[in-house]
């Protein structure tokens, strides 16, 4: 999903780099609003983990492989605008390290922190109002969403190489291709996020932004060691 130097051209690349510039400036305004002071370790450990994370690729088929994007991950656990700025930073060093090229930086970071981790946000947000207020919707609507998140990003890549492709591959066969394996993708994204989502659950709920809703008896962990949530906002 990492877009290399070269493969759109300069003037996408810009326009891109331009608009991801902006969405962070939002991203950084929107964190000091909601992201609670308990909440900046969580955020610092979702970004390593989503960096280690995205090192280790899967098998999907036909000799392709595929990694965790990690967008509504971090979404669900920290907030998305703080989400955001943590895959930002990933995206930043990793591009250093020449996993992502630095001009393609700005198509990067506009598609898997704001397409895929705002717009899979979205989507867990809208299965959130249809289902039970319970841990186990927070579970699945991580899962589902995150896993569809990664068609998102790969979606929009495809408008990206419609616009500015520098390579001569047909529009059609591009998209089927993203689309069919992110989908294989997906299905590892969002087992992934949906265990990860769980885990945090079930040690200290109260710092899981995307459960913010559920009433404190709900929340309440098993774990002894856990303190008991009281406030939630």
């Amino acid at each position: 999903m990492h877009i290399p130097d070269g493969f759109i051209n300069a003037t996408t690349s810009l326009g891109a780099g331009a608009v991801t510039l902006g969405g962070l400036g939002v991203a950084v305004r929107r964190s000091a609003e909601t992201l609670e002071d308990r909440q900046v370790p969580l955020a610092g450990l979702v970004a390593a983990f989503v960096f280690a994370a995205q090192m280790l690729n899967f098998p999907v088929a036909a000799g392709t492989s595929g990694h965790l994007i990690g967008g509504v991950l971090a979404a669900v656990l920290v907030g998305p605008w703080a989400g955001a700025l943590c895959l930002a930073v990933v995206l930043i060093v990793q591009a250093l390290f020449a996993d992502g090229g630095l001009t393609a930086l700005g198509l990067n970071v506009l598609n898997l922190a704001f397409a895929a981790g705002l717009g899979g946000y979205l989507l867990f947000l809208g299965m959130r109002k249809v289902l039970p207020k319970t841990r186990s919707s927070v579970v699945l609507s991580a899962g589902v969403a995150s896993g569809l998140s990664v068609v998102l990003a790969a979606l929009a890549f495809v408008v990206e190489y419609a616009l500015g492709a520098s390579v001569a591959v047909p529009i059609g066969t591009v998209a089927g291709a993203m689309v069919g394996v992110h989908l294989l993708i997906g299905i590892g994204e969002g087992i992934i996020t949906a265990m990860t989502v769980s885990t945090v659950m079930s040690i200290r709920p109260d710092l899981v932004y995307g459960a913010r809703d559920l009433a404190p008896h709900t929340l309440r962990t098993s774990n002894p060691a856990a303190p008991a949530v009281e406030g939630l906002r």
